[in-house]
């Protein structure tokens, strides 16, 4: 049997998932429900389009359930506190500066399901933050971009998030 994909996640992440999936249990099934009653009302369900597009919005709701169940059934809490303060790592914030004189950019390192790069955090998948971890401040280290080559950057500082 093959095993489930596991999911790291920091705590903050746990919490908007469980948040997420609460809030789709509680409220937003009952709302799907009720359009579905009231379409119902409408007569014939097969030139019914409220009725479809409310049985649309179920399925995809459930299989939102249903995925969001399934990552924190198989999540892995990451604690980064356990991790040498300037050693780059998932849970912490970097700062990192391409060589030669870019401008420095700061990213928290998540797992993968709660990266949000317009937010600065990226996910522990992508190239930069794998080529990070491990690392220390200090440390040059090359990024292999995909179709891009690679760059060159410093890690200039690292906390916790």
């Amino acid at each position: 049997m093959a095993e489930d994909k596991t999911f790291p996640m920091t705590l903050e992440g746990k919490t908007k998932i469980e948040a997420e999936l609460n809030k789709l249990i509680t409220e937003t099934r009952a709302e799907i429900t009720n359009r579905i009653q009231i379409a119902r009302s409408f007569g014939d369900l097969s030139e019914n389009s409220e009725y479809q597009s409310a049985k649309d919005e179920q399925a995809f709701v459930e299989g939102r359930i249903n995925t969001l169940q399934n990552m924190l059934d198989n999540a892995v809490m990451i604690d980064s506190s356990e991790i040498a303060a300037d050693e780059v790592a998932m849970g912490k914030v970097v700062t990192f500066q391409e060589l030669p004189d870019e401008e420095p950019e700061t990213y928290e390192i998540v797992g993968a399901v709660e990266a949000d790069p317009l937010a600065g955090k990226i996910s522990n998948e992508s190239p930069i933050a794998q080529s990070l971890i491990g690392k220390s401040v200090g440390d040059a280290v090359t990024v292999n971009l995909p179709n891009n080559g690679s760059i060159e950057v410093k890690i200039l500082s690292v906390k916790n998030a």
